[in-house]
């Protein structure tokens, strides 16, 4: 099968490009109208701000977003007084030995600048002031005052012969020039020809740049159609097909102008259904977006793509062609290169990319995972450098990156999940709307609640937490109100707090960063009684009833006088009927046992008063037989001084530990 180029065109709305070899898509460029590509594009733009710091100024250029110039893409034009000086061509000046960028640009002023990598996600696009425009065969560097080759042309002969042929040329002294991988095999009079065009429009965009008032754009690349022939076409190419008659008649014109002496081959689709449909290509095309990607022999990639990096991870999958380990460990990771590559190239990825291969015992066998990966990347456009394999088995590498991957060209992000392709369950949700509730029910301002989730998390609260939501009323005392929204994301969730009033209630005001409250309500452990604090009222109501709620039914044991006012309730008057010991002990006992809980009413202890409750929390048989002999005289010395005479009769010997239990 032949190598051909496939041309779609949607009229004023996209364009698509797909390079298939024998069958096989290996490349594919798409770009919309909305959303067309600026690399390369010449500005002349105004300094916004400088910021010393990172060594970078923002320019403003015409677009929403400020570009970003880095000291090293300053020309040496620009730099103060005494070091200026043209460069060579691929030979910049080291950024130690450039000034300060404070000293060479200031806020306001006037530069011109080209666009070399488009914005992605919150960042602006990235500017230089060393300007380039390409030709069919030459690439030409204005304000360089040598020549030089592609870095992709990698044979001795072929650097050689564009020397020679470099050498030839009559050249301006104030521009630089570049022989591309285009040029390989030409004639002189061929670059004679390109090199005449790129001085004719270098002379244009000068006299644009002198013209034009900041913001303004001085050059504009040419569209994909024209870009995709001019960098890509070759004759290795048998045959270019569109399905738009404009666009044939406009690549032969161009193929004609820029290789006259090569015999073209353009046709134009005539069906129906589509040209990449005919072709079989847009099943193909939709498997690009997958997360994983299917090999031939059984196994699997999975690529996962973050704003930092790639992550590319090998499965053997169903791939047992060999008996030995190692040697299927090999293949199919040689077979994972070959396809790594064609993915990058398929979807743009750039930036640092992680493979994580099969581990492989032998070093040879890791060499040859290795060759086979640079192999199949020297026919990639992007510049690219790959590092060697770890003993992990991982390979670090990085590629170009000119523009957003075509995933996230193509694709927003969900409103949902924010990209991560997960959302919270619906059990997930139903617990953080009662630890919201309870947070809102606590501000003594709110008297009801209204809580929006979506339908799915409200059936769940009303099934399985509708309990909960009952208890969390009847305790608060205030209303609590569970709709379904179904416009609401998967994770989203809206309360609303009202007043006595109906009015809404400012309740979640989120402290600052990084702060801490300096104090918290705690209560010690040993202060809570058995019940729990469940049982006390709110803080809202009267201090008399929670105390009267907390107390014992019984009185407790009285301490020493310590001089001071009790809060507690007064004893009630006893019956005439002295009770017997055996009862008083038993009451005395229980009383130790009910520890009354803290109120923030009462008065500080004394000393005395302390140590009684803490004896009393911690128990023991001789502070219960000390307790009823106390309380037993002290309810003699009250018979005594109300005058009533009572027969007492006689005390008892104490009882053993088990019967006052």
């Amino acid at each position: 099968m032949t190598k051909e180029m496939l041309i779609n065109t949607v009229e004023g709305k996209e364009c698509r490009i797909a390079i298939v070899d024998k069958g096989v898509l290996e490349e594919l460029y798409v770009e919309r109208v909305s959303s067309a590509s600026r690399v390369g594009n010449i500005y002349k733009g105004r300094v916004t701000n400088i910021e010393p710091s990172i060594q970078a100024a923002f320019v403003d250029f015409g677009l929403a977003k400020n570009g970003f110039l880095h000291i090293s893409d300053v020309y040496p034009e620009l730099f103060p007084g005494g070091r200026k000086g043209p460069e060579s061509v691929g030979k910049k000046r080291a950024h130690r030995e450039r000034p300060p960028i404070q000293e060479c640009l200031r806020r306001g002023q006037e530069v011109v600048v080209q666009i070399t990598k488009e914005g992605i996600g919150t960042k602006g696009p990235t500017l230089t002031t060393y300007l380039s425009i390409p030709g069919r065969l030459l690439v030409a560097m204005p304000g360089m005052n040598k020549l030089g080759i592609s870095r992709k042309i990698e044979d001795d002969q072929d650097r050689a012969k564009a020397r020679d042929i470099l050498a030839e040329l009559k050249t301006p002294p104030d521009m630089g020039f570049i022989v591309r991988t285009a040029g390989l095999g030409r004639s002189i009079r061929d670059f004679n020809r390109d090199l005449s065009y790129l001085q004719r429009l270098w002379k244009a965009v000068k006299k644009r740049i002198k013209e034009a008032k900041a913001p303004a754009e001085i050059y504009q690349e040419s569209d994909l159609v024209t870009r995709t022939i001019r960098d890509v076409y070759n004759t290795d190419i048998d045959r270019v097909i569109c399905d738009n008659e404009a666009v044939a008649r406009k690549v032969r014109e161009f193929l004609n102008v820029a290789m006259p002496r090569t015999k073209h081959v353009i046709e134009l689709y005539v069906g129906r259904e589509g040209l990449f449909h005919a072709y079989g290509l847009e099943s193909e095309i939709e498997r690009i977006y997958s997360r994983r990607v299917e090999l031939a022999s059984g196994g699997s990639l999975v690529i996962d793509q973050t704003e930092a990096l790639v992550a590319i991870d090998i499965n053997s999958g169903r791939f047992r062609e060999h008996s030995d380990a190692e040697t299927n460990a090999l293949k199919i990771n040689q077979e994972a290169a070959k396809e790594i590559v064609r993915q990058l190239r398929l979807r743009d990825l750039g930036g640092v990319i992680v493979i994580d291969f099969i581990d492989l015992r032998d070093e040879k066998n890791r060499r040859a995972v290795e060759r086979t990966l640079r192999e199949h990347m020297r026919g990639d456009r992007a510049k690219t450098k790959v590092l060697k394999m770890s003993s992990f088995g991982i390979v670090e590498m990085t590629r170009q990156r000119v523009r957003p991957s075509l995933k996230h060209s193509l694709f927003r992000t969900c409103s949902h999940c924010e990209g991560a392709g997960l959302i919270k369950s619906e059990e997930s949700q139903a617990l953080l709307v009662l630890r919201t509730l309870q947070r809102a029910t606590a501000k003594e301002q709110v008297a009801s609640v209204e809580i929006l989730v979506t339908p799915v998390v409200a059936h769940h609260l009303a099934n399985n937490q509708r309990k909960e939501l009952a208890d969390l009323e009847q305790q608060t005392g205030k209303k609590i109100v569970i709709r379904a929204d179904a416009d609401l994301g998967g994770d989203q969730l809206r309360a609303t707090c009202f007043s006595q009033r109906g009015t809404e209630v400012a309740w979640d005001r989120q402290s600052d960063k990084g702060t801490r409250p300096s104090q918290i309500e705690t209560v010690n452990i040993d202060d809570v009684p058995r019940g729990g604090l469940a049982a006390r009222k709110p803080p809202h109501d009267a201090h008399a009833g929670s105390e009267a709620e907390s107390e014992p039914q019984e009185a407790p044991a009285k301490a020493k006088p310590t001089g001071r006012k009790r809060s507690r309730r007064r004893k009630p008057k006893e019956s005439p009927a002295a009770p017997s010991p055996s009862a008083e002990t038993t009451e005395s006992a229980k009383s130790t046992q009910a520890t009354p809980q803290p109120n923030k009413t009462d008065k500080p202890e004394g000393k005395t008063a302390k140590k009684t409750r803490r004896r009393r929390s911690r128990g023991g048989r001789k502070h219960k037989k000390k307790t009823s002999a106390k309380s037993g005289a002290q309810s003699h010395k009250q018979d005594d001084e109300s005058g009533n005479v009572h027969e007492r009769p006689a005390t008892p010997e104490p009882q053993p530990a088990e019967a006052v239990e």
